[in-house]
């Protein structure tokens, strides 16, 4: 036990206590520098009611879901897809494979970001594409709103496909070989196996999987900020909740530039609350499926 103690220190210290003075600071109104007034629940009323917040955090919440499900649908089917494969003894060079595949993993964010964002530079990409014939695909797809968000989303999902593929990977291998042999010989094929033995027996890591994706979304800033700033350009339209809660509780408003560290702070509250409703019932519908 005295052991955990050192551990124990650095989550109270680090991540216990600031959460819980989060929720204190939801309460009062103020900026980090001046008084803090206490307002009750007016912080949470004004970021519902007040249009001056309210349209901004129903954007972002929105866009929120969408990077969130674009990742469920493309990182983790992609996951799945290439654990699937990674794991077939006969596909050769499988390491090479692995390696390509988690190599954007070990990446900067911010560099992944940068690094996206010349390349869908249209007068950059025009230039790489043109030559092979593929200059049809230059387009502005940062700078329109129909768009913008996708190309971000696919753009985190592309970086971060790796984790998904080795916890899938991992999964997979666990499966008792015996129950894989017995499946072949009372006649089952590869696909009748796939979805009658191997997701069944996984499943438990699949909501692991989807728990972390749903929590690193909502928590997500730094690909927004570097591919789109901190505005979510344009029109808002890649505004996240991350991003939001950043100019509102850190940055400042603009043109007033003045941080709210309560509006800040109700914005956490909020998406710690949506964080619990969220992974708490996929937790356990997956461990008990499991079961």
């Amino acid at each position: 036990m005295i052991y955990l103690l050192p551990a124990l220190f650095i989550y109270i210290v680090f991540m216990a206590y600031p959460l819980i003075d989060s929720l204190r600071l939801s309460f009062y109104s103020g900026n980090p520098t001046g008084e803090k007034s206490f307002v009750g629940l007016e912080n949470f009323i004004k970021l519902f009611a007040d249009p001056d917040y309210s349209v901004r955090y129903w954007g972002s919440f929105k866009n929120t879901w969408i990077f969130f499900l674009i990742h469920m649908l493309v990182q983790n089917c992609l996951g799945i897809t290439f654990a699937v494969l990674l794991t077939n003894e006969m596909l050769k060079y499988r390491n090479l494979y692995r390696t390509i595949i988690f190599i954007p993993t070990t990446l900067s964010i911010l560099v992944t970001g940068y690094l996206w964002k010349f390349i869908l530079n249209p007068i950059w990409s025009q230039a790489l594409l043109s030559p092979i014939g593929f200059d049809f695909l230059s387009r502005p797809w940062l700078g329109q709103e129909s768009t913008a968000l996708i190309c971000v989303s696919l753009v985190s999902s592309w970086q971060w496909v790796g984790i998904p593929t080795m916890m899938f990977s991992a999964a997979l291998q666990n499966i008792p070989g015996d129950i894989i042999e017995a499946s072949y010989v009372e006649g089952a094929n590869n696909r009748i196996i796939f979805w009658k033995i191997k997701l069944p027996l996984i499943l438990p890591v699949i909501g692991i999987i989807a728990i972390l994706t749903f929590v690193n979304n909502f928590n997500a800033f730094d690909v927004v900020y570097a591919m789109e700033t901190a505005n979510g350009a344009p029109g808002y339209s890649t505004d996240i909740i991350g991003t939001l809660f950043y100019r509102t509780g850190i940055a400042g408003q603009h043109p007033i530039g003045i941080p709210d560290t309560g509006m800040g702070a109700a914005i956490t509250t909020i998406t710690f609350i949506i964080l619990c409703l969220g992974v708490l019932p996929v937790l356990r519908l997956t461990q008990t499926k499991a079961e």
